[in-house]
């Protein structure tokens, strides 16, 4: 039972240090026979400590300097017998280095290419950049509602936590062609950048905007006399977390119970939640009033307002709105009606 026990003790620590399992072992084994021969040279041949100590390191080096003092026939044996150790361990130890070096590399790159290959694959993704407070905030809620996502990041802790929480990420400056279109901005949806330089921001919407015309960009903007600049550069949206946050604490002590209920409504807190419509124009409800299209009747979903093409807003549109294609109406409703609605345009 004893031996049992020992042997799942082992398995648990050869688990635990994995690859670098070999390295300490060969360490140990090491320390184990440099004391040993102090020892032996001390009590043995009866040298001082710093003689014995000495002799050991170069019969364990093999340097092929002289003996410290005459050596005895049982100390010629064991140190005989220390330089085959030795020059073993060495071997040993080397060999596993070597090892460690060579499947830490190739599992870096293999998994490299993993991540570029799925990232490949991609279409239609969102793309944040900068995973400091915003950017973890953007990513967790993005990853929430179900979407594929891709951060850009080049700092090397931050890297080490979305490797962990495996997160699809590419490691570099996002203002950089190269690590943008290796995250795939071609093909993406949206970009979203939110890192902490107001200028790092201007030229990661400028590039951008000039790698993918038709994506959308939202970027981060921590003054409001920015954002004429990132809507020039060629955001669709720019956003100041600071004011959000400050208008959100205002109205939950004005309006405790409305943004409560908007909190729920966004975030699907209860079966309830607010989604977009799209109307393309070859979805069947191009032509028909609100109810004509029987959404209300038949889906028991609200329209609380439509957003033109042009980005007019319509609020608690009347019954005969007509629905236009490029409209885009602002739904509450079930999760589920929701998703047939969308499946239905």
């Amino acid at each position: 039972m004893k031996l049992g026990h020992s042997s799942l003790r082992y398995s648990r620590l050869r688990g635990r240090f994995g690859i670098f399992w070999p390295v300490i072992i060969g360490s140990m084994v090491l320390c184990t026979i440099f004391i040993l021969a102090i020892i032996f040279y001390m009590v043995v041949e009866g040298w001082a400590f710093w003689d014995s100590f000495y002799m050991t390191v170069i019969t364990l080096s093999t340097v092929g300097f002289q003996e410290v003092q005459p050596l005895s026939v049982p100390g010629r044996i064991f140190t005989s017998a220390l330089i085959l150790t030795g020059v073993g361990s060495f071997a040993f130890m080397a060999g596993s280095v070597a090892q460690l070096l060579v499947e830490g590399k190739i599992n870096e790159i293999l998994g490299r290419r993993r991540v570029h290959k799925t990232i490949g694959k991609l279409s239609g993704h969102y793309i944040v950049c900068g995973y400091g407070r915003i950017g973890a905030i953007v990513s967790r809620e993005i990853t929430r509602d179900g979407h594929p996502l891709v951060v850009i990041e080049n700092d090397p802790e931050t890297l080490i936590k979305l490797e962990q929480q495996d997160i699809l990420h590419v490691a570099g400056d996002a203002t950089s062609d190269e690590v943008l279109l290796s995250a795939g901005l071609e093909r993406a949806s949206c970009l979203i950048t939110a890192l902490t330089q107001e200028a790092s921001n201007v030229y990661v919407v400028l590039t951008a905007r000039q790698l993918n015309p038709t994506i959308t960009i939202i970027s981060r903007a921590d003054n409001e006399k920015h954002i004429n600049r990132l809507e020039r550069a060629g955001a669709n949206r720019v956003v100041l977390p600071h004011t959000i946050g400050g208008v959100r604490m205002a109205q939950s002590a004005l309006r405790p119970t409305v943004t409560s209920f908007l909190e729920i409504a966004v975030r699907g807190g209860i079966d309830l939640q607010m989604e977009e419509l799209h109307i393309s124009k070859d979805s069947t409800l191009v032509g028909k009033d609100l109810i004509e299209s029987r959404i209300r009747q038949d889906y028991n979903i609200i329209i609380v307002a439509i957003q033109k093409s042009d980005g007019k807003m319509h609020f608690n549109p009347t019954p005969k709105y007509v629905i236009e294609a490029g409209d885009t109406l602002l739904a509450i409703g079930g999760q589920d009606n929701l998703t047939q609605v969308s499946e239905v345009l």
